[in-house]
């Protein structure tokens, strides 16, 4: 009985080694620089995360509050400069404001 003789398997090229090591190795950095090793952690502790979340939300509340303080005061700044110049259209929409406001403050006697 004859037997066939065993075939040796072609081995990669080198380039192609090359290029499948440059292309595995990109995605182990970019999974890296991802941080999915802390995020399924965060998963694993929800006290944690819990917390964290309480955290920003409280800290975007606070930067929400303080940006439209600002947005709001430079508004008033700029009106009250308008209002000073006397300008016919816009001084006769400031006094209707006015006018707004001081009746919704007599109405509402606390």
């Amino acid at each position: 009985m004859n037997m066939p003789p065993v075939r040796q398997p072609d081995l990669p090229d080198p380039e192609k080694l090359d290029a499948v090591y440059r292309f595995a190795t990109g995605w182990a950095q970019r999974m890296e620089k991802s941080r999915v090793m802390e995020y399924t952690e965060l998963l694993y502790s929800p006290w944690r995360l819990i917390w964290l979340n309480l955290l920003s939300g409280v800290a975007r509340g606070v930067g929400i509050a303080i940006g439209f303080t600002f947005f709001a005061a430079t508004i008033i700044y700029v009106l009250q400069v308008l209002g000073a110049l006397n300008l016919p259209i816009i001084g006769d929409y400031i006094a209707d404001i006015v006018r707004i406001v001081q009746h919704q403050l007599q109405l509402n006697t606390y």
